[in-house]
């Protein structure tokens, strides 16, 4: 029996909510909370999960055997990319992970999902400088709106966390890398796009796979890998919340690419948009990371520059040179689904 276009929207829509909601809970739950009962040096009970780069890996891993399983399902065309492009735009793609996972030990997550917010910003410069496009007034006023809401959300840590004066200002710096790394990753991607026009599919597929390759060579170098194990060892608990993230971030994405195959990617970038609404809402009620008047504010004026932009930031846009043809090119709102 076909289902009905506006029950699938609903369930695409309600798993998207649902799996993120559970990715963002558990994974703030891995990286800010504690596990045992032993008396650390900082005076307080529990170790910290600190593996930033197994936690990666282990997503990494997961999406690659989740990508693989999908092309072998339903073969596509051979992928003809460059090899470098895929290794370029793989490390781009861990630094941005990396970054913003080592940030959650320093700010809390509703600030790391409003900073990563901004991703437009990067992605708008390096596309001026790098892919020689123009962009409609209302995207520049969106995009400046975005940027003074992320300031005004983000212009408080060392009051609300009590960090060391160390500290202070490193969660954000880390964001801002992470945001950097965004914005090469896209230019590195239009490349790819433009070359060889790549399946969303097989860009998952070779980029978690050099994105895996590359973290397990990190980690034999640094000792993390062993290091992690040991912790896992002492802290069975932390392999269901490993096993939550990789789980809900793989099967994620398998309801993303059904919600641009049947809707389109604005309707995705509504969806997923008002997710990261909702995802900030809950982690203030349920992990006590209070927000104040100023905060609510710069937030609400991101999510309502980020609405404004999908519904008519796009309708002026041009560029250079004209996309290439040819089938299973992606379009820039499907490829910001993957970086």
């Amino acid at each position: 029996m076909k289902v009905p276009e506006q029950s699938r929207f609903a369930i695409y829509a309600f798993g998207i909510f649902f799996l993120y909601f559970l990715y963002g809970i558990v994974q703030e739950k891995l990286t800010r909370g504690r596990y045992g009962d032993q008396l650390q040096p900082d005076g307080k009970t529990g170790e910290r999960f600190t593996y930033t780069l197994a936690l990666v890996w282990v997503q990494c891993l997961c999406n690659y055997l989740f990508a693989k399983g999908m092309l072998t399902v339903k073969p596509q065309k051979e992928d003809t990319t460059y090899t470098g492009y895929y290794a370029a735009c793989s490390l781009t793609y861990l630094l941005a992970m990396v970054s913003t996972n080592m940030a959650l030990r320093w700010v809390p997550y509703p600030t790391a999902v409003v900073g990563k917010s901004a991703k437009p910003i990067p992605v708008m410069i390096l596309g001026v400088l790098i892919g020689r496009k123009s962009y409609s007034w209302t995207r520049y006023g969106c995009v400046l709106t975005i940027v003074l809401g992320v300031i005004l959300f983000m212009y408080k840590e060392s009051q609300i966390a009590n960090l060391p004066t160390e500290t202070t200002g490193l969660g954000e710096l880390l964001l801002f890398l992470s945001l950097s790394m965004d914005g090469l990753t896209g230019a590195i991607q239009e490349r790819m796009r433009a070359a060889s026009a790549p399946s969303g599919q097989q860009m998952m597929l070779s980029m978690n796979f050099w994105s895996t390759l590359i973290l397990g060579v990190a980690m034999l170098v640094t000792g993390e890998g062993v290091e992690f194990i040991q912790f896992g060892l002492r802290h069975y608990e932390v392999w269901f919340h490993l096993f939550m993230i990789a789980f809900c971030g793989a099967l994620g994405q398998l309801f993303i690419f059904l919600m641009v195959a049947g809707f389109g990617p604005l309707a995705c970038s509504v969806v997923t948009t008002t997710r990261k609404f909702f995802t900030v809402l809950c982690s203030v009620l349920l992990f006590g990371n209070v927000l104040i008047a100023r905060q609510w504010f710069g937030a609400l004026l991101v999510f309502a520059a980020l609405f404004t932009d999908m519904l008519y930031g796009k309708k002026k846009d041009t560029a250079s040179k004209k996309p290439p043809p040819g089938e299973g090119k992606l379009k820039e709102e499907e490829k910001s689904l993957i970086s």
